[in-house]
């Protein structure tokens, strides 16, 4: 009768732990019993479709044509150039941006099969599709960097220049010197660590790890306040606005968006963005990363290497500045006037 039961609860745990570790299917916008489609969106041509939102002037009178890359936890609202930008500005500028939600994020459809290289793919049909021509702008924030380094790596020949803002660096690229990416790496919050480890080594636990109350689990997730610098605490009420957008962001499920970020961010790359080439050798367009000194979240170490490594890129370190550092007074025009007309450019 023991031998009995033991096996019985062992089936029960095992079955417990497996419904514990599966994450629920996402709710697809548009399905019955899923949030409704509010926005204007694109259907690519494996059948998903893309949410987006449009700033500036109009595409038919635009000089200049972006794409804006939002980062983690964030959606299409989080757009940080045009709307940091005076009305005059973007018509002196003609400036046209589209942001678009992730895969998975907002109102586009997940996508289980998503990769580096699908991300740029999306980015290329989102262009053609809004018809921006043969050559478009990017600018990538924080996690919306891994976007950027895909474009720069599989879709070099549509971009007119990139910008990289506070990207997200994923310590276990061959590229860093492993003492350099070890140290940086252990200045993280032992829950950050953890939760990182998962993402990398065991991505099958991501869910579990991220919702379980067992032991704490991404800071950045959590919104701790030791993330933030002091510059960034200073911002955070410029962009509390946008709270309001905020249920919408993970409204699909957590998975497909917050999870599956980290799981593709911090996992095996198909690729070293610091064997990446000069996408305009004949200096037709250029390269940006700008990176705030006092980042909690990005690791100032890791991302002026990066920029050494490739010499290319017109390095921008700012002192003072932590992780939203574009929402500052003034710092989006720089940001966009150095990419669109090299003004103001500090390089390595």
């Amino acid at each position: 009768m023991l031998k009995e039961i033991t096996v019985v609860l062992l089936i029960g745990l095992l079955a417990w732990t497996y419904q514990a570790i599966q994450p629920p299917p996402p709710q697809i916008c548009g399905s019955p019993g899923g949030p409704p489609i509010t926005a204007p969106r694109v259907k690519l041509r494996d059948g998903r479709y893309l949410a987006y939102k449009e700033h500036g002037v109009s595409k038919d009178t635009a000089r200049y044509k972006i794409i804006f890359v939002h980062g983690f936890a964030s959606g299409r609202y989080d757009e940080a150039i045009a709307t940091n930008l005076s009305p005059e500005v973007i018509e002196e500028l003609g400036v046209y941006v589209v942001s678009f939600d992730r895969p998975g994020y907002g109102e586009s459809d997940p996508n289980p099969k998503r990769t580096l290289k699908s991300m740029a793919l999306d980015v290329e049909e989102l262009a053609d599709q809004l018809g921006l021509g043969s050559k478009f702008y990017i600018i990538g924030l924080s996690m919306g960097g891994h976007t950027v380094w895909s474009c720069l790596k599989y879709i070099p020949h549509r971009l007119a220049g990139a910008t990289l803002l506070a990207p997200v660096v994923n310590y276990w690229w061959p590229g860093f010197p492993a003492n350099l990416s070890t140290e940086a790496y252990r200045k993280q919050s032992l829950a950050d660590q953890w939760t990182l480890r998962v993402a990398r080594h065991i991505p099958w636990l991501t869910y579990w790890w991220n919702t379980q109350k067992l032991f704490p689990a991404s800071s950045v997730v959590a919104l701790r306040p030791g993330i933030f610098s002091k510059q960034d605490i200073q911002l955070l009420p410029k962009i509390s606005g946008r709270q309001q957008h905020k249920p919408r962001v993970t409204q699909q499920g957590v998975y497909e968006s917050l999870h599956r970020d980290m799981m593709i961010g911090f996992g095996k790359w198909e690729f070293d963005p610091m064997d990446l080439d000069n996408p305009f050798p004949d200096k037709e367009g250029s390269v940006h990363l700008w990176q705030g000194d006092d980042d909690r979240l990005v690791p100032v170490r890791l991302q002026s290497y990066i920029a050494k490594k490739l010499g290319w890129i017109q390095y921008h370190e700012l002192p003072g500045s932590g992780h939203i550092f574009p929402y500052a007074d003034g710092m989006s025009e720089a940001i966009l006037r150095a990419l669109l007309f090299g003004e103001g450019n500090s390089s390595l």
